[in-house]
């Protein structure tokens, strides 16, 4: 006897052998069949979908869930264009803080918004004695005041309190990291947003690092998360580079760095696991520190690596030789070079063809760059998104010649290159359904068009949030088609994506999202059991 029989429904299944169906059947979790091998099994349950069309849960492979959960709940400054403003919005957090010395954290912070950056003095005029924190939105950057300043060790570098990339992570190290209680509770808030929006598995992108993380014990933190039903969908967790050490493991090994006790990717099961070694080779482009081979527009630099270029080498090649998938983020064209030539050097010494290293952003990449990623066999994580929301600025700052080279889609599926989606969240719009229509039409939210010619077809957009995304993770043997013997994660929507003119697809209503063939919210009604 079936568990479920989901019946009345466009299955489209992302499977070639099964494209379309019309009944799908679970058995504890797992999808059993379709169509006529299930429809006149007997099921506990049949469930009535009235026409909607489903599909595999979205794969959302580069996330950051315990900022997101936090940014949630922290006081935000976003969309606000004046500094006064800004200033009364952070006064109010300061006044409801207990003592002089607290910290006050502040989310939203994009100095594009306000035509500068705040500084330091701007900050000091409402702090009261407290220590501020404005995290910019890109996660590249932050301000501070001059309390805060006062406590960095000698020499790091800042612009009237902005700090950016590797000197936010001095001020970051400052203060005491999160509880793991508080930590599960954020990771908790972010993974229900993300099954509203029809996602069922993400990569978590970076825990325990100087950058993102945000406690030396975190991943104890999400397992806490899932002890206590707090994790409701599938979890893969990149770990951030600057947690290896030297090791001194046995010769044949070639391990000469490691996390403790030799963990790598692979981890875990199905529900949470560690998944690839996240590498930053530089910044981003909303805090204008992606490292480009020629100046931003208008600007009189190239944006910066986040080290020496031969220190970024050593460590991409010794997470190759300790047996980990690499999750490398590039955005810009010279960081790009910097990830390529590392990883070419990491496969001569060791061929590891199986390993399916990744570029994370891939934001800004020429057109002979692209032959590299497919003969080293890497795939493209990209964050349609991010042009949705910002391309009109990330355009200017580009320039004509290089702004169709921007998170593109077609260059790198002609190049046989994997195109997985993502989110980043909460940097940008987390919505998979928003995101797939922004790859075919290549339109920002001003309607801009921006590398038109990178525009990929609606089925193409899916497959990398769904088939691409779960190889991306390793996970294609139990994720991304719905075909029997994986697992019944699903998302039901209110519309066929693939009929709908273009402009509504990110409109299109989530009505249900599946995990192991449970729905997140009650389920529509079903009939009695056959």
């Amino acid at each position: 006897m079936l568990c479920t029989r989901l019946t009345n429904a466009r299955f489209l299944t992302m499977d070639p052998d099964h494209p379309v169906a019309h009944d799908l059947g679970i058995w504890q979790g797992r999808i059993v069949g379709l169509d006529e091998a299930v429809t006149s099994l007997p099921a506990r349950e049949v469930v009535d979908l009235q026409g909607a069309t489903v599909l595999p849960g979205f794969v959302d492979a580069h996330v950051h869930l315990a900022w997101t959960g936090f940014k949630q709940n922290t006081p935000s400054i976003a969309g606000l264009t004046r500094v006064d403003d800004v200033l009364a919005v952070v006064a109010e957090a300061v006044a409801r803080t207990r003592a002089p010395g607290d910290w006050v954290s502040i989310a939203g912070y994009d100095q594009r918004a306000l035509g500068r950056h705040l500084t330091a003095a701007d900050l000091d005029r409402v702090s009261d004695g407290r220590k501020l924190y404005l995290l910019h939105d890109s996660g590249h950057g932050c301000v501070v005041n001059t309390a805060v300043l006062d406590l960095l060790p000698a020499g790091i570098p800042h612009e009237n309190g902005f700090l950016a990339e590797q000197a936010m992570g001095a001020a970051r190290a400052l203060r005491l990291p999160h509880s793991q209680e508080d930590l599960a509770e954020a990771i908790g808030r972010a993974a229900r947003t993300c099954l509203t929006e029809g996602v069922t598995a993400c990569a978590e992108a970076g825990i325990g690092g100087t950058l993102f993380g945000h406690s030396p014990v975190e991943l104890g933190a999400y397992q806490l998360a899932r002890d206590k039903g707090l994790l409701p969908l599938r979890v893969q967790l990149m770990v951030s580079a600057d947690r290896l050490s030297p090791v001194t493991a046995h010769q044949t090994d070639g391990i000469p760095r490691a996390l403790d006790l030799g963990l790598r990717t692979g981890f875990g099961d199905d529900r949470l696991s560690v998944g690839a070694l996240k590498v930053y080779t530089d910044g981003g482009m909303m805090a204008r520190t992606a490292a480009l081979t020629r100046p931003y527009e208008g600007l009189d630099h190239a944006g910066q690596l986040q080290d020496d270029p031969e220190v970024l080498t050593g460590l991409i090649v010794d997470g190759h030789l300790a047996g980990w998938q690499l999750a490398v983020h590039a955005i810009g064209d010279r960081a790009a070079d910097i990830a390529l030539d590392a990883i070419e050097r990491a496969q001569r010494i060791r061929p590891r063809p199986e390993a399916r290293h990744r570029i994370e952003h891939a934001g800004l990449i020429r057109p002979d760059q692209l032959p590299r990623f497919a003969r080293l066999g890497l795939s493209a994580v990209v964050q349609p998104n991010f042009l949705r929301c910002f391309g009109d600025d990330y355009a200017s700052i580009m320039g004509e010649e290089r702004a169709p080279w921007m998170y593109r889609g077609r260059a790198f599926l002609d190049h046989g290159i994997p195109l997985v989606g993502s989110s980043d969240r909460p940097v940008a719009d987390g919505s998979p359904l928003r995101a797939v229509q922004f790859m075919v039409e290549r339109a920002s939210t001003s309607g801009q068009f921006i590398g038109p010619d990178e525009a990929v077809t609606v089925d193409q957009a899916l497959h990398a949030y769904t088939v691409a995304g779960a190889r991306a993770c390793h996970w294609e043997d139990r994720l991304g088609s719905l075909t029997p013997g994986k697992h019944a994660d699903l998302v039901v929507l209110g519309d066929d994506p693939r009929s709908v003119d273009t402009s509504r697809i990110g409109d299109i209503e989530v009505v249900e999202t599946y995990v192991d063939g449970r729905p997140s919210r009650p389920s529509r009604p079903s009939r009695p059991r056959d």
